[in-house]
């Protein structure tokens, strides 16, 4: 293995470039046949490379790509046996690989099987290799090597494989200069182990459709409130995505614990959203100001509380919000709940923002329903929207 002695590196951190072999191309499906890494550390360059055991056969077509065969696995440790040294290895390292979401997927995949949560930070050559090289057309690891005159070994074998993205790495410290490389690094990077307690796999319990969202910071101060109509998607972008604005790149750098809540449509969420930050006033959000026209109090037009429902399309679920002379009481699955919600609440102050919201929302015909702070089933039958209430 051909190593260049990198002056200024691109970066100081531990690095790990892998590569895997497996019997297809599905996660659920397949299962890894061979592993290699090549692995960067004070001391130097080491390689680490072993058969795996996938329980399963190869498919032809596979056997003749790779050269690995089922007579070659048969007798290879299993990746249970294997999993412990394994992830001691590459724990806590950058992850480096092409075409990365493949790779690691599947180390993912096989990593919990046997109880290990796996969440690196990763580094794709080919995403990497597009931001660099944005004239080139073909960024596939056959192209690498014959732009940057790579050396093969053993093409389609895992240590190979990942000696040749090591050889990819050093090319590019002697053909860009090393601020635009550390840029394109950063920007290309996708940040999975992240501050505190989260991780890839806490986000994945992340509502997918409608709701709401907070981040806290060191001493668990508040930071920042927000809401989405698919907060998992909303809550990855902001804390692992790729075009991340400089303001979400310092905003996530303080981030160490986050919670949501699913809302069931877009007007829970503005109302739950509004509220949060009222309660939590958070650094990062905009308080809203007050004008002149908005009232400190307002009549309530109805004659007691009133429910409305929404439902959330990406969820596939219902919700029944309550709100109580212009004070939001949160949402339910269903009528029967939502009185149950309100009879267990204490009448609250006027909210401002629950007015602003909701003044809108009914002057375009916001269907509504009342409800009775006994917990009973409420009478089904709408309330006509109430005219928009005068200001002044």
């Amino acid at each position: 293995m051909s190593e260049l002695l990198l002056s200024e590196p691109a970066l100081d951190v531990p690095i790990v470039f892998v590569d895997l072999e497996t019997t297809g191309g599905s996660v659920g499906q397949h299962r890894i046949t061979e592993i290699g890494v090549v692995e960067l550390g004070p001391d130097g360059a080491s390689t680490w490379t072993t058969l795996v055991d996938p329980g399963q056969p190869i498919p032809p077509f596979i056997q003749q790509l790779t050269g690995i065969t089922d007579a070659m696995v048969r007798g290879a440790p299993t990746f249970e046996s294997i999993a412990a040294d394994l992830f001691a290895r590459l724990d806590g390292k950058l992850f480096i690989a092409h075409n990365a979401n493949f790779d690691r997927g599947f180390l993912r995949s096989e990593f919990q099987r046997v109880g290990f949560a796996f969440n690196p930070d990763m580094l794709c050559t080919v995403r990497l290799s597009r931001a660099l090289f944005p004239a080139e057309k073909r960024h596939g690891l056959d192209a690498l090597v014959e732009r940057h005159a790579l050396v093969p070994s053993d093409r389609h074998r895992a240590l190979a494989d990942a000696d040749l993205l090591w050889q990819f790495w050093q090319r590019l410290h002697g053909l860009v200069p090393v601020e635009v490389l550390r840029a394109q690094i950063d920007k290309t990077m996708r940040r999975f182990r992240l501050a505190g307690d989260i991780t890839e796999d806490l986000l994945d319990t992340a509502p997918a459709g409608c709701g709401v969202y907070a981040f806290y910071g060191e001493n668990d101060a508040p930071l920042y409130v927000g809401r989405s109509v698919r907060v998992r998607q909303r809550l990855r972008t902001h804390l692992t995505g790729e075009r991340r604005s400089s303001k979400e790149l310092k905003l996530a750098q303080q981030v160490r614990r986050v919670e949501w809540r699913g809302t069931g449509g877009e007007i829970g969420a503005l109302l739950a959203e509004a509220q949060m930050i009222a309660a939590l006033r958070p650094p990062h959000n905009r308080v809203p100001r007050m004008s002149r026209a908005d009232p400190v109090d307002a009549p309530w037009p109805y004659d007691g509380a009133i429910a409305f429902e929404e439902r959330d399309t990406v969820e596939g679920s219902r919700a029944f919000h309550v709100v109580d002379r212009w004070h939001y009481l949160g949402h339910a699955p269903s009528l029967a709940e939502a009185a149950t919600l309100l009879a267990a609440s204490v009448p609250g102050a006027f909210e401002l923002s629950t007015w602003r919201v909701l003044q809108s929302h009914l002057a375009r015909g916001l269907s509504v329903l009342p409800l009775s702070r006994q917990p009973t089933e409420p009478a089904a039958s709408a309330i006509p929207a109430a005219a928009p209430v005068d200001a002044a």
